[in-house]
């Protein structure tokens, strides 16, 4: 099953007979650290208007812990996440697309979760909200308790250790833009660079002008130049685990599975006893 789906293909499916649960998680990263610009939204971007059913999914308390020593997105504690998941309508046998304002970052991060979670059937709406042109609501819907129980170990999952032990015996792909890989830059982490052996692919390469996943013959020739192919051992990461999961997606495009270290940079580089690379080399 592709991991992504087009809207003219979601609006066919809101049609069907197994329709899908839609889930809204427009979210946005604060790139610096003193910016002092406030957050972004995402509820009342959602309530000024979203795909008719859809529920808002908060990416900061419903996909991700408190931000601390394991990064700025740890992963959620499960029995919230589940709880989550079921009040969206979300259950084992009904599919799920997920969406957000067209980055995509956010909405894979919620398709990662309910893949390394179990779920059998979840979708990206390609080009996020939009690449919709059909009507959009702002009523806020009711839907009936799902079943969902998350289980974890469905996709890979990386820690600190694994990621430095894949970036030597395997690929280790960094998504974030190629100054913070260089550590030219740093906006948000206490220090810039790379995990030594990772190689900078940043998730934005993955897509087109208009937010969409180049096709996925692109997708695997990319990743091919970078060591990424089918049967090759993969992972990546970024700054907290969410444009990773982005590159994840991509990655799943072109067929390639990829385990994703959630912690990434922003945990990596907390702890000053772990080795820092700088450059465009890996090493």
């Amino acid at each position: 099953m592709n991991a992504i789906i087009s809207a003219p293909e979601l609006a066919s499916a809101l049609t069907g007979e197994n329709p899908p649960v839609l889930l809204d998680v427009r979210w946005q990263l604060t790139m610096s650290k003193a910016s002092g610009e406030p957050p972004f939204d995402g509820r009342a971007a959602y309530g000024a208007g979203h795909l008719p059913g859809a529920v808002y999914v908060d990416l900061d308390r419903e996909l991700a812990s408190a931000p601390g020593a394991r990064g700025r997105h740890p992963l959620p504690d499960l029995a919230e996440f589940g709880t989550a998941m079921r009040r969206a309508g979300v259950s084992s046998g009904t599919p799920v697309v997920v969406y957000d304002g067209g980055q995509g970052w956010a909405a894979a991060r919620a398709w990662w979760l309910l893949r390394w979670t179990g779920h059998p059937d979840v979708r990206v709406l390609d080009g996020g909200l939009p690449a919709w042109e059909g009507p959009l609501e702002t009523a806020v819907p009711s839907p009936a308790e799902g079943d969902f129980e998350p289980v974890p170990g469905a996709t890979g999952l990386l820690d600190a250790d694994g990621a430095a032990a894949l970036a030597r015996s395997g690929v280790l792909l960094d998504a974030r833009a190629g100054e913070r890989y260089r550590g030219e830059v740093e906006p948000i982490d206490p220090v810039g660079g790379h995990i030594p052996g990772a190689l900078s692919a940043p998730t934005n390469d993955n897509v087109d002008a208009d937010g969409r996943f180049l096709p996925a013959a692109e997708l695997q020739a990319r990743f091919k130049t970078l060591g990424a192919t089918e049967g090759t051992e993969v992972g990546v990461y970024c700054g907290s685990g969410v444009s990773a999961a982005h590159e994840a997606l991509a990655l799943a495009v072109a067929g390639i599975p990829a385990a994703l270290y959630v912690g990434s940079w922003s945990e990596w580089s907390s702890d000053a006893s772990r080795p820092v690379a700088v450059g465009p080399d890996p090493q």
